[in-house]
């Protein structure tokens, strides 16, 4: 584990060097950033490298995103504070913390059952308290809750699902990666009109497939496969 010195260096490289430096220009979000502390949604051996400029490997195969790309999305969502957002892919927790900030609350999903459970409890210990997690098929998002503002998915489909249009407020927007997967995806912002989605490209980005089941448990997560910097 870093010092604290260390990790408010590399907090303050993040800002000004990922983010800044490459258009998060929303102070919102870079406030909402500085304010989450990533190291603590990164598996223990993983720690140091928090605030690197890339993805970083954990539980399942899955990861998390890397800071650029949680603040990228959350600025095309254009947040005010007050609306309700939904959010596929709970991973470890981060982005819905980043997006508590933002939002007056937070739905997140996530089909692995072991991290859905470590991601609920360590948003609690955080007192991330306007946050509600559940354990269940993305892709399906949450009926019960809808309509959202703010839909936002954290792993890419081929197509955009039908439940996220028909659970998407008027004037809402949709933030999703489309794509095949290991092909590299286009971001879109998806904003519900009158009943019909008017979408933008925003740039090419990767991610993990959306998979619409709830898989079985797996081997532990022990942080080897990182690479050295």
């Amino acid at each position: 584990m870093l010092s604290e010195d260390r990790l408010l260096a590399a907090k303050q490289r993040m800002l000004d060097q990922h983010l800044r430096a490459r258009g998060i220009t929303d102070e919102r979000v870079l406030s909402a950033m500085e304010r989450v502390p990533r190291e603590e949604f990164v598996p223990a051996p993983l720690q140091p490298h928090a605030y690197d400029d890339r993805a970083l490997p954990v539980e399942f195969g899955q990861t998390i995103s890397q800071p650029y790309t949680v603040a990228y999305m959350a600025q095309a969502a254009r947040l005010q504070g007050h609306e309700r957002v939904l959010e596929i892919g709970t991973g470890t927790g981060y982005g819905a913390a980043v997006l508590s900030q933002l939002a007056g609350e937070v739905h997140t999903i996530e089909r692995w059952p072991d991290l859905c459970d470590s991601a609920t409890q360590r948003l609690e210990r955080l007192a991330f308290r306007n946050v509600v997690t559940k354990l269940g098929d993305g892709s399906l998002g949450w009926r019960e809750q809808a309509p959202f503002e703010v839909i936002i998915a954290t792993a890419a489909a081929e197509q955009i699902p039908i439940a996220f249009r028909d659970q998407l407020s008027d004037g809402g927007r949709l933030i999703i990666p489309i794509g095949a997967p290991g092909k590299g995806q286009t971001m879109f912002r998806c904003t519900m009109r009158n009943g019909r989605l008017d979408e933008e490209r925003l740039g090419l980005f990767s991610f993990v497939p959306l998979v619409c089941q709830i898989p079985n448990p797996q081997k532990p997560f022990d942080g080897s496969a990182i690479e050295p910097v």
